[in-house]
């Protein structure tokens, strides 16, 4: 577990503080947020990132050719440069939960 501790640390990511949610735990890095699955022994499964926004987590969706975040009363277009991001936000995530 420390050692998948220090690789977040590494990797800028950020666990944050979300005691409403018993089942998952929250990381972000720079506006950008993945609930993991808590599991008794540590990290399950990683959900799909998104941003923050004042309605709580955006998704990517894809409409055709357009990107966008989403959530419930909310919706911006999303630029190119953020969906990178996004990406390696989720890449070094994976490597950082990795056993």
């Amino acid at each position: 577990m420390e050692v998948i501790l220090q690789r977040l640390v590494d990797a800028g990511i950020e666990l944050l503080p979300a005691l409403e949610l018993t089942t998952h735990f929250v990381f972000e890095r720079g506006g950008y947020v993945a609930l993991v699955e808590r599991r008794s022994d540590g990290f399950g499964n990683i959900g799909a990132p998104g941003i923050l926004c004042e309605k709580g987590v955006a998704q990517l969706v894809w409409r055709g050719q357009n990107a966008y975040f989403v959530a419930k009363s909310f919706e911006r277009a999303a630029e190119a440069a953020e969906i990178e991001e996004l990406r390696r936000f989720g890449e070094d995530l994976k490597k950082s939960l990795s056993a």
